[in-house]
């Protein structure tokens, strides 16, 4: 087996930018099931991660893929590499897009 040639298999994961407003830096915050063990209850565990956002291509609201990275500084380690959906440009808050959509509804 030749090291060179071989690629180390980085992680991919999935998440939501939740912070723009550094230069070609994103907050993606990533959200996983987890099954307690004892009482087999299943909760929510939340990561934020800084994510190299190269152009400032993708912004606050925006479902994105990011790939583990070699160091981009003390902090950023992974990379984005494509946007799953994107979100209207609104001044709409990450989290608050479903009550949004329910008020709309309720008032029309």
């Amino acid at each position: 087996m030749d090291t060179n040639t071989e690629q180390k298999k980085r992680r991919r994961l999935e998440g939501v930018i939740v912070s723009d407003k550094m230069m070609k830096t994103a907050v993606v915050e990533i959200a996983r099931l987890v099954r307690h063990k004892k009482y087999k209850k299943y909760y929510t565990i939340t990561k934020r991660i800084k994510a190299h956002n190269e152009n400032g291509q993708y912004h606050t609201g925006d479902m994105v893929m990011i790939e583990e990275a070699a160091p981009y500084s003390k902090e950023k380690r992974w990379n984005i590499i494509a946007r799953i959906k994107q979100e209207p440009r609104g001044a709409v808050e990450v989290g608050k897009v479903a009550e949004v959509a329910e008020v709309a509804e309720k008032q029309s």
